[in-house]
């Protein structure tokens, strides 16, 4: 798994997943229930980690930082643009990690 950006929607129980390798082309995509994300991030390389803020974002955001990796998180109006169709979860993600891509 060479995942460069991992773009993360949370929600109440169950969480979206997008990777984005190095040429940005999405190599992962998975849906997850919230106490999940800290394993599936544990056994990835370090990477970018994308998130769109909140209160939730801030407390997974420090756990994913002290196993390695270099959390982004993003207010929800500078992703927006990146969404590429009807809004959902699984398109959050994706225009989450890909805002960190481009900004990157």
């Amino acid at each position: 798994m060479n995942v460069q950006v991992l773009g993360i929607d949370l929600g109440k129980n169950s969480c979206s997943l997008v990777g984005l390798d190095a040429s940005g082309r999405a190599v992962v995509r998975r849906r997850m229930r919230r106490e999940s994300i800290a394993a599936f991030a544990a056994k990835a390389p370090g990477c970018i980690v994308a998130m769109e803020a909140c209160c939730g974002a801030h407390h997974l955001g420090r756990h994913l930082a002290a196993q390695g990796h270099e959390v982004r998180l993003m207010s929800p109006e500078y992703v927006r643009p990146y969404v590429k169709a009807q809004k959902n979860d699984d398109r959050d993600a994706e225009a989450g990690s890909v805002a960190s891509f481009v900004v990157r």
